[in-house]
């Protein structure tokens, strides 16, 4: 495959789309290719004529509304394993390669679920509340050793949470769109067609599932009430995941025990939802994978496909568009 040769002096160009935050550490990558920095507003304008998108706002809905009529640059890299803001129709059905994070957010976040569990179990979260009120309450705390965890999503996350949490000493399983008996971090893997029965055995359920439109409101109603009432449900995932009204109405009602939600539907988290209020609920700001150093590993994983892309090697993480999640062919090259 040769090298690509693209824009002014031979170098590709290379559209960044920035947020509140600019990323740094960005001198080899412009040494490799010509950069311009956007803003949302000025994305529809940049696009026509760039080779590559660097979505390093991946909050920003916005490539969607700014891309070509005529299709758009051959390669968009993502500042986030999902990648369910991108895959909008006319990327979906072109030519244009996608490839995310995957692999910086794994272990940071299997801590992040591991500090929860044992929030729980400890009841932390009463803890601080009664030292705020200076009472002296004692009470009995719960085992994590022995309590079974249900990772539901088998990618490289949900992989690292189950092997945080069996280290930790509980008994985890996986639900996985393919079902295995034995797996090396994930125990017996439960295909998603049969989450119910999974579902009423767990103690603790651990939604890392990519969103996606069989994903999409996958705890619901029905799935809530198949848990058991001493559950906790920990998403890490993506909001919509799961249907926020019914799981509302569960903690509510003690249907389950407590819920921690790192991420939602609508964010931030409207100040109007009942969530917030709950005793039984953890709310955290999408932050789960933000540990210290982030986001120049960020700018170090773009900039490293970036050379791949320059000098016609394989990318790293290329996303089957279809399924919307790097897929098991991890050799995928960008087309020529």
């Amino acid at each position: 495959m040769e090298p690509v040769q693209h824009g002014p002096g031979g170098s590709p160009d290379v559209v960044v789309l920035v947020g509140d935050v600019h990323p740094r550490g960005m001198a080899e990558a412009e040494r490799l290719a010509r950069v311009r920095y956007v803003r949302e507003t000025e994305l529809a304008e940049a696009l026509p004529g760039a080779d590559a998108v660097f979505m390093w706002d991946f909050l920003s809905d916005a490539l969607a509304g700014a891309w070509p009529p005529g299709g758009g640059p051959d390669w968009v890299h993502i500042a986030s394993a999902g990648v369910d803001r991108l895959l909008f129709p006319a990327l979906v059905e072109g030519d244009t390669i996608v490839t995310n994070s995957r692999g910086i957010f794994d272990e940071p976040i299997a801590e992040y679920v591991l500090g929860l569990v044992l929030a729980f179990a400890k009841d932390l979260h009463t803890t601080l509340r009664l030292q705020g009120e200076r009472r002296w309450r004692h009470r009995e705390t719960e085992r994590i050793t022995g309590a079974r965890a249900l990772v539901i999503g088998t990618g490289p996350i949900g992989r690292a949470i189950g092997r945080r949490l069996g280290a930790a000493g509980l008994a985890v399983a996986g639900a996985g769109r393919t079902a295995r008996d034995v797996d090396p971090d994930l125990g017996t893997v439960h295909p998603v067609e049969r989450l119910d029965e999974a579902l009423a055995e767990a103690d603790y359920v651990v939604l890392a599932a990519p969103l996606t439109p069989q994903t999409r409101g996958m705890i619901d109603a029905a799935a809530l009430a198949r848990m058991r009432p001493s559950a906790r449900l920990i998403n890490v995932g993506r909001g919509a995941l799961v249907c926020e009204p019914d799981l509302v109405k569960a903690l509510h009602d003690g249907r389950i025990a407590g819920a921690a939600l790192d991420v939602f539907e609508d964010e931030p988290l409207p100040a109007s939802s009942p969530l917030w209020e709950m005793p039984n609920v953890v709310v955290s700001p999408h932050m789960s994978g933000d540990v210290i150093g982030w986001r120049d590993e960020l700018v170090r994983l773009f900039t490293d496909n970036l050379g791949r892309y320059v000098s016609g090697r394989p990318l790293r993480n290329v996303v089957d568009k279809r399924l919307g999640y790097v897929g098991s062919t991890m050799d995928k090259r960008r087309r020529s």
